[in-house]
């Protein structure tokens, strides 16, 4: 129950429509996350994992038709198609909650309508964002309450804000045709159902905290971001927060977790947030970041003591697994795990390798921030970190350099809507197609891409001490296929030039493009890294620029008359001083 009359008013509502025996309102404590637990193992939904080797880590395993994102079935409702712009699914409102309320009729029958209270960055921050979802799955409840601020607390401050974004989901019937994922932004709130999974189910995580905030950051004038953070403390004990902003497939949560090599002694590396990140100026313009998230969802193949030591540390207790497989002696196993080998698969199988992989390629985990060995208790600070740089990135084997720096606020927009990456295995359809993907947005931005560009250029107008703007690609190779970056905990001495420019403490080389790096200012001690290499990486190939400039010419040009005609003419300065 609750003081605030919309809320409860809200709450008494769905359960008239959805019709469930019991409503549980959620306080967040550990006592109850246990019980949620035991719920689940006693149902067979839940699983124990060897209780010895990874004390108080569960498995769950989803539908095998409900193992991802449906951005396919993820619709923004708006009045008018412009608004929700060509990079979004649309559907009118009224069309949008008819739909789903035909499908939410009567759907919690037999089922306990669990009502949580959650918010999205530290409690007490002016900066953070509170939400209600409403769910009939205890899976989601004990996933919300690692992944945010989520129970009592938050309830509080609701009910002293007044204001909250509504999420309803339902499981259904987990059936692929009446699965959808709804967005009304004008009205804060989101309608899902048909997925147990993920962030089709987390409604706090990409629904709220990208889709529903990127449109609540335009209209009270910040930034929400699928972006990590990450601090940097060097030798000298200087440290700079860094945001950067990665598709799929490019290591964003390696760099977020990042270990420095032994050739680098006295760094350190503090993790703030690895998936999403609001940014807001201060009274004294500048661009500080807060983590709306208290927990990682992280995708677990390829995770190992090698990739991503800190990672491979904190899932071994109080974690979540969902869709791994396990070994004889019940511990969770996934590709890319150094040890053991699997016995039973994904769907519960016995493992025949002729099934395909033992762990689906999206498996994943659920573990609370302070589990991570690098982490930072500024995430829990309200007044966020002050952003030294935004870094934009993609998987490039061609093309673009190891790393360069946009020559203003209006060009390092430019960077970022210019993003593109090529397609890996983890991508549906062929590999190596190069695919744009603005900010790495593209399938997280709740309305058009053009006004969400006329938003960030906003920002050159209205902070005096923006950050400096960079792209970074650790993917270059040779003709033969051989990297030329070593990457991981290499990639410091790449943050190191970048901390280095935003201090100017070393100058740079002025291309059409960008600032890029003299060779001898890439901090190269102990790397075995060949003079030709670092050259090839911080050099460009004018030919091969001037036809990406092209594409992405007609790419902007594709969002018509809302393009902001700041984005057209950086593009096409640069094109003119390619030529």
């Amino acid at each position: 129950m609750t003081k605030l009359s919309t809320l409860q008013a809200w709450v008494d509502q769905v359960a008239g429509h959805t019709l469930p025996d019991a409503i549980h309102w959620c306080d967040g404590s550990d006592a109850e996350y246990q019980q949620m637990i035991d719920q689940m193992l006693a149902d067979g939904s839940m699983s124990k994992l060897n209780q010895e080797k990874y004390p108080n880590c569960y498995l769950h395993r989803s539908d095998p038709t409900d193992v991802a994102r449906v951005e396919h079935l993820t619709f923004v409702c708006t009045d008018n198609p412009e608004d929700a712009g060509p990079n979004n699914n649309w559907m009118t409102p009224s069309e949008g909650h008819a739909k789903m309320d035909a499908l939410f009729a009567g759907c919690m029958k037999g089922r306990t309508m669990y009502v949580i209270p959650y918010c999205m960055g530290p409690v007490d921050s002016p900066y953070s964002r509170c939400g209600v979802e409403i769910t009939d799955s205890p899976y989601v409840v004990v996933n919300m309450k690692l992944m945010t601020r989520m129970g009592k607390n938050a309830l509080q401050r609701i009910e002293k804000d007044g204001t909250f974004v509504k999420g309803l989901h339902s499981t259904g019937d987990l059936s692929p045709d009446r699965r959808f994922i709804m967005h009304f932004p004008d009205e804060l709130s989101i309608k899902s159902i048909g997925s147990g999974y993920g962030g089709n189910a987390l409604l706090g995580k990409k629904c709220h905290a990208l889709r529903i905030a990127s449109f609540q950051a335009r209209q009270e004038g910040w930034l929400a971001e699928h972006m990590l953070i990450v601090g940097l403390e060097s030798p000298e004990g200087e440290t700079h927060y860094i945001a950067c902003a990665f598709p799929s497939a490019c290591g964003k949560t390696n760099l977020a977790m990042l270990i420095p090599p032994d050739s680098l002694p006295g760094w350190k590396v503090w993790t703030l947030g690895d998936d999403i990140a609001w940014l807001h100026l201060d009274d004294d313009g500048l661009l500080r970041a807060i983590n709306p998230e208290s927990g990682y969802f992280g995708v677990v193949p390829g995770t190992n003591e090698q990739t991503n030591k800190n990672a491979a540390d904190m899932i071994k207790h109080d974690t979540i697994f969902t869709n791994v497989a396990v070994t004889a002696d019940n511990e969770p196993w996934w590709e890319g795990k150094t040890d053991g080998e699997p016995a039973i698969d994904w769907q519960g199988r016995k493992y025949d390798p002729a099934n395909g992989k033992a762990a689906q390629a999206n498996s994943r985990f659920t573990v609370a921030a302070q589990n991570n060995p690098s982490y930072s208790s500024l995430a829990d600070a309200p007044e966020g970190v002050p952003i030294s740089a935004i870094v934009f990135g993609g998987r490039r084997k061609e093309l673009a350099p190891l790393v360069y720096e946009a020559k203003s606020w209006e060009h390092g927009v430019l960077v970022g809507a210019g993003v593109a990456s090529e397609t890996t295995a983890a991508n549906v359809g062929e590999v190596g197609i190069v695919r744009r993907d603005p900010m790495a947005m593209k399938p997280f931005c709740g309305y058009n891409f053009a006004d969400y560009w006329s938003h960030w250029l906003s920002f050159a107008d209205r902070g005096n001490k923006l950050p400096k703007i960079f792209h970074v690609n650790w993917f270059r190779q040779t003709p033969e296929g051989k990297f030329l970056w070593p990457g991981f905990g290499d990639n410091l001495r790449v943050l190191e030039w970048i901390i280095d420019r935003c201090e100017n403490r070393v100058d740079a080389v002025e291309t059409p493009i960008g600032y890029l790096p003299n060779p001898a200012d890439i901090n190269t001690t102990d790397l075995n890294i060949s003079a030709e290499a670092l050259t090839a990486l911080t050099s460009i190939d004018r030919g091969q620029w001037r036809a990406e400039m092209a594409s992405i010419g007609e790419y902007l040009e594709s969002y018509g008359d809302r393009l902001p005609e700041a984005l057209r003419k950086q593009q096409k300065a640069i094109a003119a001083a390619l030529n």
